[in-house]
């Protein structure tokens, strides 16, 4: 069973970013009750002023569908779409293979252990 990630992008006016973040708090808490979840961040892109950046870990394909069909799920979704979401992307990534970036020698690699590097 490989881990999922879901990482994307949420925009907003500017002026309600920082609002629509602080009063969903308590939804982003609850999503880290349920079973499966690792990471569960909407924290916001201090480079561009409306932007929220999504990024949630999860054991598996089947506990991040739980979350999805889930009351947490579907507040979170309520409470944002109240502030005029502007642009939405985010994407689910399966994952095979996880290492650390910095390898024993304390070397940062973008490469992964089975591959070359060439």
């Amino acid at each position: 069973m490989s881990r999922v990630v879901v990482a994307g992008i949420v925009e907003f006016p500017p002026e309600v970013r920082d609002e629509a973040l602080i009063k969903g708090k308590e939804l982003i808490e609850g999503a880290y009750t349920e079973k499966g979840c690792i990471h569960y961040l909407w924290t916001a892109d201090l480079n561009h002023p409306g932007r929220v950046v999504v990024y949630e870990e999860w054991e598996s394909g089947a506990d991040l569908e739980a979350h999805l069909k889930g009351e947490w799920y579907r507040n979170m979704f309520g409470h944002l779409a109240q502030y005029n979401i502007l642009n939405a992307e985010t994407n689910k990534f399966r994952v095979e293979i996880k290492e650390p970036v910095y390898g024993e020698d304390g070397i940062a690699t973008g490469f992964f252990s089975d591959e070359t590097g060439d």
